[in-house]
């Protein structure tokens, strides 16, 4: 275990994910439906698929693509889709 990886990984993705689209959810479905450990249970169990996919899916890139070259395109395709929100698009 590299906890090096470990902490660069929870800090980016807690700065990222605080008051999301999916915070505002849980949110909403916690006030609504009263049941705080259910929406809590079913939003972890969301995360840890979602998060298990990406992973996978950055690690089978990696062998196939250069590191470098899966950074631009990510940055490239993060500021395309911002100018698309921006301009009321997407």
């Amino acid at each position: 275990m590299d906890f090096k990886v470990i902490a660069a990984a929870f800090g980016s993705i807690i700065v990222a994910e605080l008051a999301d689209k999916t915070q505002l959810i849980g949110l909403s479905l916690s006030s609504k439906t009263g049941k705080p450990l259910s929406v809590w249970a079913g939003s972890v169990a969301a995360y840890m698929i979602v998060t298990a996919l990406t992973v996978v899916a950055g690690a089978f890139l990696c062998r196939c693509i250069k590191p470098d070259i899966l950074r631009y395109v990510g940055a490239f395709l993060f500021v395309c889709i911002g100018i698309l929100m921006f301009f009321g698009k997407l």
